[in-house]
């Protein structure tokens, strides 16, 4: 089995690192905080004192960290201490253009890399059932699919170097919008007196069918696994799904293109966090929506 260097081992890249070393790979993992490191060595990950470090024996790397500067200044130091060849795997949700610089450093130093963000959440990392985007050569595709296979579901080559994060932020904004299209649908029936039941029976059966309603549905009882019967514990948090949001308003930017529900999609969770709500489940948003005195205007 491999030897994989893992760094970034919180809520998402823990339970990942987790699932390669159940899979019987040795992963020597780093991680900034503390408590992060002390979980990941109980699920069996050696822990080493720097990012470098883990690069000691290490075939491949995967980096799961917060955004793209996070990424940048972490890369150049990798690469130090990896020998030609070596894949990294960045499974981070960042912006497309610090996936391209990304991937310009990784050739520098004549190692492949690969663009990998994740779909799926904290249950979908610790159930190992995540979707995997990914862009980069196929090459480093071929190398990396059998090691994302045993953190994922499903793993797909998008294209070419940014072509996973061009992915995961469309997907997110579709996500976006349509949570709160579900959310609105769901208020409106309860000020017209449906149950949320009998919503759930018809448009999980018909035109109104989408992810958020059938698998994430924002109200109690439909769903059981929902975050809505768990106090609206993330799951995948609001704060989250704004910083994917606003990456797509980025992009959309930047490509010229033209999405203004993904605007507005913005807006409105900018709001909810904003009132104090970043860390709930972004299915959460139903409760603002709910309240008359906000999110008009």
């Amino acid at each position: 089995m491999s030897t994989i260097a893992f760094i970034g081992l919180g809520n998402m890249g823990g339970p990942m690192a987790a699932n390669l070393v159940k899979a019987g790979h040795r992963v020597v993992g780093y991680d900034v905080v503390a408590e992060a490191a002390v979980a990941a060595a109980l699920a069996g990950v050696e822990v080493a004192g720097s990012a470098r470090e883990t690069l000691a024996e290490a075939e491949m790397v995967v980096t799961m960290l917060p955004v793209g500067k996070h990424v940048l200044a972490v890369w150049p130091d990798i690469l130090q201490g990896a020998r030609p060849g070596t894949l990294l795997i960045d499974s981070s949700t960042i912006d497309v253009d610090s996936a391209l610089q990304a991937h310009a450093l990784a050739r520098q130093h004549g190692c492949l890399a690969l663009d990998a963000p994740v779909s799926g959440g904290t249950g979908g990392a610790k159930a190992a059932t995540l979707t995997f985007m990914t862009g980069g050569s196929a090459e480093a595709f071929d190398k990396a699919k059998p090691i994302l296979g045993k953190m994922g579901k499903n793993v797909f080559h998008c294209g070419d170097e940014g072509a996973g994060q061009a992915a995961k932020v469309c997907n997110n904004m579709i996500l976006g919008i349509s949570m709160i299209g579900v959310a609105e649908g769901f208020a409106l029936a309860e000020k017209l007196g449906l149950s949320h039941q009998a919503l759930f029976d018809v448009a999980s059966t018909s035109s109104g069918q989408c992810w958020s309603l059938t698998s994430y549905c924002p109200v109690p009882g439909p769903v059981p696994a929902s975050p809505a019967n768990n106090g609206y514990k993330p799951g995948f948090s609001a704060a989250l799904m704004l910083k994917d949001l606003r990456l797509a308003q980025e992009a959309a930017m930047a490509s010229g293109a033209n999405t203004p529900l993904g605007a507005e999609a913005a807006r409105i969770y900018a709001l909810f966090e904003g009132l104090g709500h970043g860390g709930d489940d972004f299915s959460g948003i139903i409760n603002m929506i709910r309240d008359k005195s906000v999110g008009r205007g």
